[in-house]
This record gives C-alpha cells, sequence and structure tokens, in this order.
C-alpha cells in the first residue's frame, strides 16, 4: 500500500522518515569511497511531505567521516523540524556537542560494515557524553555483530539503535545466534529502523523479508521507526527506487494501522 499524499496546503505532515542523507557535491569526500551526486534538503523534503512525511532524521554518511558541516547546516535551514545523526572524533570539545544538540543532533552513528567507520572503542570513549545529553547510539552492524552490540550496552546509560533491520538478511537462518542477540537487545531497550531494505539481499517489493520484520516487531514492540534511506546509494543516481516502494514492504508485512504508528514513533525516540 502506497503513502497517502498529503492535501495541498495542509499542515507540516506528522510522519517522520527516520534515515535519510544529503549530500552537496561540493563538499569534499573521502578518497577511496563513492563520489556522492548532490542532493539537498529541499529534493527529500518536498518528496516525503508529498507522502505525509514532515521530519526527516539527517544521517551522517560514511563518506563524509566526521565532518558533519553538510548535515549541521541542512538542519540550520529549517529549525527545530527535524533530526541529526552525527559521526564524532573522540575528541569533540564538549561545546560542540551542545552546538550540535541546539541544531537537533540526538545520536551518534557507528559503523560496523563500512571500513571507515567508528567502532566500539569509540563507542566506549563517548557514551559517558552521549549520555549526559540524552543522546543514542546507533549502529550499522552485521547480524554477526549483534551480541558484541547487546554487551556494550549492557548496563549504559545510553540507548540504542539499530540500522537497517538489525541487518537481518534474507539469507540468515531462523535460528542464528544473531537473533538470540536482537532478544538481548530487545530486553535492553533497543529500536530498530525499518529501512535499507535492498541491503539485506532483497529486491522489491522485498516479500521475502516480511517474515523478519514480522518477527523483528514482535520482539521491539513499539520501538520501531522507518526509515527510506534516500537517496539510495546503493543505486545509480539514475535508478532509484520510489519512495513509496521502500515504505509498502512495512505496510504489508505489519499491516496499514501498526506502519502509520512505527512512522510517527520518531517523535518519541528523537524528542
Amino acid at each position: 500500500m502506497a503513502l497517502t499524499p498529503a492535501p495541498f496546503g495542509s499542515a507540516l505532515p506528522s510522519g517522520w522518515d527516520a534515515h535519510v542523507h544529503v549530500f552537496d557535491s561540493a563538499a569534499p569526500a573521502r578518497a577511496g569511497h563513492y563520489q556522492p551526486v548532490h542532493r539537498p534538503l529541499a529534493d527529500i523534503e518536498a518528496l516525503a511531505a508529498a507522502h505525509g512525511v514532515g521530519h526527516l532524521v539527517l544521517v551522517q554518511p560514511s563518506v563524509y567521516g566526521t565532518d558533519n558541516r553538510v548535515l549541521l547546516d541542512a538542519l540550520a535551514q529549517t529549525p527545530g523540524r527535524h533530526r541529526g545523526v552525527v559521526v564524532l572524533d573522540v575528541g569533540v570539545p564538549d561545546a560542540e556537542l551542545d552546538r550540535m544538540h541546539a541544531l537537533g543532533v540526538r545520536g551518534v552513528r557507528f559503523n560496523l560494515v563500512s571500513p571507515v567507520g567508528n567502532g566500539p572503542e569509540a563507542m566506549k570513549a563517548l557514551a559517558p557524553r552521549l549520555a549526559e545529553r540524552g543522546w543514542h547510539v546507533q549502529w550499522y552492524a552485521n547480524p554477526g555483530d549483534l551480541a558484541t552490540i547487546a554487551q556494550l550496552h549492557q548496563g549504559s546509560a545510553v540507548a540504542c539503535v539499530l540500522d537497517h533491520l538489525a541487518g537481518l538478511h534474507t539469507l540468515l537462518p531462523g535460528q542464528d545466534l544473531a537473533w538470540q542477540g536482537l532478544t538481548r537487545l530487545a530486553g535492553q531497550g533497543a529500536w530498530v529502523k525499518l529501512s535499507g531494505w535492498y541491503r539485506l539481499l532483497a529486491s522489491a517489493p522485498y516479500g521475502l523479508l516480511h517474515p523478519a520484520i514480522t518477527r523483528v516487531a514482535a520482539q521491539m514492540g513499539e520501538r520501531l521507526v522507518w526509515g527510506s534511506d534516500w537517496p539510495h546509494t546503493f543505486f545509480a543516481s539514475g535508478a532509484l527506487p520510489s519512495y513509496a516502494s521502500v515504505w509498502e514492504p512495512v505496510v504489508n508485512a505489519l499491516g496499514h494501522g501498526a506502519a502509520l504508528r512505527i512512522r510517527d514513533a520518531g517523535a518519541r525516540l528523537y524528542a
């Protein structure tokens, strides 16, 4: 089922897209990584609003490393409307963290998939200062990392958010130990982003992922958010999936009412 377009002239839609990236073709990108196409905030704002989504979570892409200027500049364009998840050096000054918080940053991304991402040691070093500000830790990880992440968050005051269905791809056996790791994380209060379907060995319309989506939803309860993963760096710039096509798996797997609640849950996680 497709998203319902918002009526022209209506108030800002309540829905949240909890995983998008913005790119500035003039900004320096890391050598040896993909070279992003220019994708400004205005493009995704217009696309999302036409489908009932008025709030975005801008996630720092690995291609920019710890240089968060593109993301922070985008947040400053519409104060209070959107939120951000950044990537940090462990030595970042407290004053910079406070400035980021004022702009709308609410989390820090740690990437165990990309070779240029921050990992567990950086998380442990930053965690006390993140907890002081009520920020969370967002993990882009493989299924085999879930047990390690659960251990890192044991007794931690910092909430955990797992990107892209926690990496639980279509070829993962139903009895894989990763599911035990997810169960442990669920007990610790972790959240999961329903996003990045094409990163999970699936193709549109992603029906092969419905069992995993349903199982994750049963474990996580109300701690689910949805993200489009726009602008879909997995694809060539001229072959991007439609916005509706990456929303429909949530509706088809969980039902329309549950899907809408998930789409609105960003208001709680990113308050």
